[in-house]
């Protein structure tokens, strides 16, 4: 066998070692990556699995010091007990009127402002737009400690500016604390105004001249290109006003105005302050379906419209 033969061989072999090394080092981090996705699923999943067993457990099953993995006796009239103990039918009723209500107001206001900030020239947008990017830096909680003071101000007819009392017949109720105060989402109008920004300016000025109003524009052209992401818009804040806890606690905590997450904090809880955790779990169960079902057949469109903004992770 000649050298040059010889060098072939070597070469061959170097390369299959290569190949096979290769594969080695992709199977293992192939496999490490399906490891490590499985551990982080089955600890996202294992409180929505412990919501349901529990739910079906009796309360002295519940209790036991050695928990079981599967109810020795299921007990689906949990879930019974659960929707007439909670009222839930008057909670979701609550609740929807509170989402719908708000929802349809902040797209209003959401359209009407990334409509201006994309389209329209006025002195000072910029800095504007700025400032109000900015607010999305300051804690939350700021927002809240402010908007209470203004809003039991509002509910009780008396403002306090400093030394000074401002008194004044009542202007808002316990809906409109629950609805007003987060009409306006600078996140949402962030969002929409990227996308208003994708669509070209050529079509606003050609419809310009041909004497199309802005309204009209924004209506027959900008809101139909736009609609996934209002879709994802209406989608996230109902789910927000679904999900809503501390401010409902705050301003209207009576059976009158409770929302869902409210009514199921001492609902079933008795004179002795025991709480019955399986009917608990049943009703938590039956309040995270409508959101869980939501995600799981709108998924796209929440994607597709935060995508469509340019500013998916």
């Amino acid at each position: 066998m000649s050298n040059n033969e010889n060098m072939n061989v070597m070469q061959s072999r170097n390369i299959q070692r290569i190949s096979v090394g290769q594969r080695i080092v992709q199977t293992g981090v192939k496999t490490g990556t399906y490891l490590f996705l499985g551990i982080m699923a089955l600890i996202v999943l294992f409180p929505f699995y412990w919501m349901i067993i529990s739910s079906l457990k009796t309360l002295s099953e519940y209790r036991q010091a050695i928990p079981t993995f599967w109810p020795k006796q299921v007990m689906f009239s949990n879930y019974a007990e659960a929707f007439t103990t909670a009222n839930l039918g008057d909670l979701f009723m609550h609740t929807l009127y509170v989402g719908v209500v708000s929802t349809f107001l902040s797209l209003i206001i959401t359209v009407l402002s990334a409509f201006a900030f994309a389209r329209l020239e006025f002195k000072g947008k910029n800095a504007l737009f700025g400032a109000l990017l900015a607010t999305m830096m300051l804690p939350g909680e700021m927002f809240t400690i402010s908007n209470y003071i203004s809003v039991t101000g509002m509910m009780d007819g008396r403002l306090k500016f400093g030394e000074y009392i401002i008194t004044f017949p009542p202007i808002m109720d316990a809906w409109g604390a629950l609805i007003i105060p987060f009409l306006v989402s600078v996140f949402y109008i962030y969002l929409l105004r990227q996308n208003f920004m994708q669509i070209p300016n050529e079509l606003y000025l050609a419809a310009k001249v041909d004497g199309t109003s802005d309204l009209k524009y924004l209506w027959k052209v900008m809101i139909p290109l736009a609609l996934p992401t209002l879709i994802s818009i209406t989608i996230l804040k109902m789910m927000g006003a679904w999900n809503s806890y501390i401010w409902p606690k705050l301003v209207a905590n009576d059976e009158a105005h409770q929302l869902i997450t409210n009514g199921l904090r001492n609902a079933f809880t008795d004179t002795t302050g025991q709480a019955n955790y399986p009917v608990q779990m049943a009703a938590v169960a039956i309040v995270s379906a409508p959101l869980f079902l939501v995600f799981l057949f709108l998924r796209k469109y929440i994607m597709s419209g935060v995508s469509r903004s340019g500013i998916k992770g």
